[in-house]
């Protein structure tokens, strides 16, 4: 094993990306280290046993270690556990580009492993992830025939930025896009944005693969330097004269079984002529050679079903379900479903279906992100559910999988840039999709259902979103665009291209492909048509629900905001948190605040909220001379009684005003501590903190003016507070700790200790 160290390093914007192999992990097949600026991910490849399979038994995981960025993790253990959701989704950016590019034969077991070392939150690792893998491919004795290249490109302040920070990801970007491909063309889209227009995109996407071109030659120079020799590949073949007999013996049955419109039917009748093939050519089961002639057997049919669907759409311009190219399937919209959700919808389009629910929740309820981002919660977000029975299964349901979150991602991401901001809704939003029944296009039929749903629960989107799905069937230098595809044009079709968006530009894209490579031309197409269909579904959402609507539902938490003075933010709590949480449980309510003073009241239903809003407000305010208050005795002395106005804040009551019209010797003989009683605010000294009250239904104060109320007076008219320093006339020093009276010493103020 050779411990040369090989590094190769490119120039992608005026920031330096290195790869560098030779020095880590060098039992796996492949490993390289890519890193940019203080950001380090190693990424390695391996191949394990060879597996009897009809799929490519890859398996991508992204391991986010805490250590990379100094943290801890969160967890009870203190460890990290199962990958979440950022991990999980960059697996899927590695995967998706480099799948396609495996030779079709190739059937080992192949695992790449990205993990973080380094994160400076100035560079984020996904990027690096993508491109540390195919580098590993490449030096590894995996056979992928050429490298893929990934960038990232954001807007910010209406210029394109190639690879731009994390911070201005968060916070100033307009566009995410991430763009995979190799030197000839792009494999892979993924992007979230703020309405930006198609002919944009294409420019963004050109920007791109200029820099993944030189990626790719990065890469291929670190190969030739340090690469390691390919496996060799047999690549199973299908037998020309089979793949003619089972076309003529059962090509009629298998032709009428495809263009059988419901998905089922038409899975079932191709079923029945796939196991006819089977029975005829597989041979006798017993005999040896069965397994080999029953998958030469299996591959003509496949390959015979593919060419009859494909060229059926090619040439004489129909789908499996009768559609045209540009044709979408019947649409069917509810809002309303569910009765006691805060908002709810029902998005059908064909035999793809969508339940889409909202559940609006405090701020507290916002979902707390323990990862190597910035980004450390979420205030709205989608989950994306497919039970087996969406496709006619039995299954096992143990949460989602890696799709589910993918999906559910992309259809967040489509709505983000509508979502209104915590000042215009203080809610957190909780969207879930739950796909009732799936013909592709299940993730586009959520983002609708988002939509809608989010409109039924009253939330005050900037804007409705629609999504639709595009395919691609492409031979030679023919090609044609579908619209909305379903099943089976996804499978045996080239291409997945999701595009969502309101009618002013686009909020999400997302293409895989499964061929080497699409043209610019094919995506400039295929993004025009979508816009077509995208309008078209939004009119059909409007005319359903073309608001959203006036009032939450009466199931919903009602938030109400007060802004106090921060300094006061204290008095609200109170020691160790005792105001706060009394007044929830007094009103059954919960609150929050911030540091700038903002209160958010949470009620379950609209009048507790007003009142204890009210409650907040009195226990806050300034106090002014005029204000009326229900106060409560909490100490009697000679001169007075105290009466607290609202936690903390207390007022005197002079005993010249406690009976009036009549003399009292004491303030017990009217007032007991604990008593309540109506007074007004006649005098406020606040260099003093001093409060004069009187009764509210003394006739010297009922009834009259903030201005009559200051010449009133609050009754205290004794004698100015004697100064400690003078008295009897005569002048006193001032205490000095270090004058003549103190000596340096201590004094002994134990008890115990014996006095000589």
């Amino acid at each position: 094993m050779s411990d040369a160290v090989t590094r190769v390093s490119v120039q992608i914007e005026g920031k330096e990306i290195s790869f560098e192999t030779g020095k880590l992990a060098k039992q796996a097949s492949g490993a390289v280290v890519v890193r940019s600026g203080d950001t380090m991910v190693l990424c390695t490849a391996t191949a394990g046993n060879l597996r009897d399979v009809d799929f490519l038994p890859l398996t991508v995981d992204v391991e986010e270690r805490m250590y990379a960025a100094g943290k801890i993790p969160g967890s009870f253990f203190k460890r990290e556990g199962r990958a979440g959701e950022k991990a999980t989704l960059s697996a899927r950016l590695i995967d998706r580009p480099i799948r396609p590019l495996f030779p079709k034969g190739w059937r080992y077991e192949t695992q790449l492993v990205a993990i973080p070392m380094s994160v400076d939150h100035v560079n984020p690792y996904d990027i690096l992830a993508m491109n540390g893998a195919s580098a590993a491919l490449m030096v590894s004795q995996i056979p992928l025939p050429t490298p893929v290249g990934s960038v990232r490109i954001g807007k910010i302040e209406g210029n394109f930025v190639v690879n731009p920070n994390e911070e201005d990801l968060v916070e100033a970007t307009d566009l995410d896009l991430i763009v995979a491909g190799t030197e000839e063309a792009i494999l892979m889209v993924e992007a979230g944005a703020n309405e930006i227009p198609e002919a944009e995109i294409l420019d963004a996407l050109d920007i791109a693969h200029e820099e993944i071109r030189k990626l790719c030659g990065a890469q291929l120079e670190l190969a030739a330097q340090a690469g390691k020799p390919k496996l060799e590949v047999e690549v199973p073949q299908v037998e020309p004269e089979l793949y003619e007999q089972i076309k003529a013996s059962h090509g009629g049955a298998l032709d009428a079984a495809t263009q059988v419109e419901d998905k089922l039917a038409r899975q079932d009748a191709c079923k029945a002529v796939e196991e006819q093939v089977l029975a005829q050519y597989a041979g006798d089961p017993e005999a040896d050679t069965y397994p080999e002639y029953r998958a030469n057997a299996q591959r003509a049919f496949d390959k015979l079903e593919k060419t009859l669907i494909r060229e059926r759409i090619a040439v004489h311009k129909r789908r499996p379900d009768g559609r045209s190219a540009e044709e979408i399937r019947p649409l069917s919209i509810e809002v309303g479903v569910a009765p006691r959700t805060h908002g709810s919808a029902l998005f059908t389009r064909g035999q793809t279906q969508a339940f889409s629910v909202v559940a609006l929740g405090t701020t507290r309820e916002e979902m707390r992100l323990d990862t190597l981002g910035l980004e450390t919660a979420k205030r709205y977000f989608h989950h994306y559910n497919f039970p087996p029975f969406s496709v006619g299964e039995a299954g096992f349901m143990r949460g989602p999988k890696r799709r589910d979150i993918g999906h559910g991602a992309l259809a967040e991401r489509a709505l983000v840039p509508m979502i209104p901001t915590q000042e215009e809704f203080p809610y957190t939003i909780r969207v879930v999709s739950d796909i009732l029944e799936s013909n592709g296009s299940s993730s586009m039929a959520s983002v609708c259902g988002s939509t809608l749903s989010l409109m039924d629960a009253g939330v005050p989107l900037k804007g409705a979103v629609a999504g639709i799905a595009m395919g691609l069937i492409k031979e030679g230098e023919d090609y044609i665009i579908l619209t909305d595809i379903a099943g089976v044009e996804d499978h045996l079709g080239d291409m997945d291209f999701k595009v969502a968006g309101t009618e002013r530009g686009i909020t999400a894209l997302q293409m895989d492909i499964k061929i080497t490579g699409v043209t610019f031309e094919i995506l400039r197409d295929a993004l025009a048509q979508a816009r077509v269909a995208r309008q078209f579904i939004l009119e059909q959402m409007t005319a359903v629900i073309d608001a959203p609507r006036s009032e939450l539902s009466k199931y919903a938490p009602r938030i109400a905001t007060v802004q106090i003075d921060p300094e006061k933010i204290g008095l609200l709590i109170g020691k160790g948190g005792e105001t706060i949480r009394s007044l929830q449980e007094e009103y059954e309510s919960q609150i929050d605040v911030n540091d700038e003073g903002q209160v958010l009241v949470y009620a379950a239903d609209g009048e507790r909220g007003d009142a204890l809003v009210e409650r907040i407000r009195a226990m806050t305010k300034e106090v002014e001379v005029g204000d009326s208050y229900l106060g409560k005795v909490v100490k009697t002395t000679t001169f007075g009684a105290f009466v607290e106005l609202s936690k903390g804040t207390d007022g005197l009551l002079h005993i010249s005003n406690i009976a009036p019209g009549r003399r009292i010797a004491t303030v017990e003989e009217v007032l007991n501590k604990g008593d309540e009683l109506n007074v007004r605010v006649v005098e406020v000294d606040r260099e003093r903190g001093r409060i004069g009250l009187r009764l509210a239904d003394d006739p010297d104060v009922a009834g009259k003016s903030i201005e009559e109320l200051a010449t009133v007076g609050s009754g205290d008219n004794g004698p100015p507070r004697r100064d400690r320093d003078r008295r009897d006339g005569r002048e006193r020093p001032p205490r000095d700790s270090r004058g003549p009276r103190d000596r340096g010493r201590v004094r002994d103020r134990d008890p115990d200790r014996p006095r000589s």
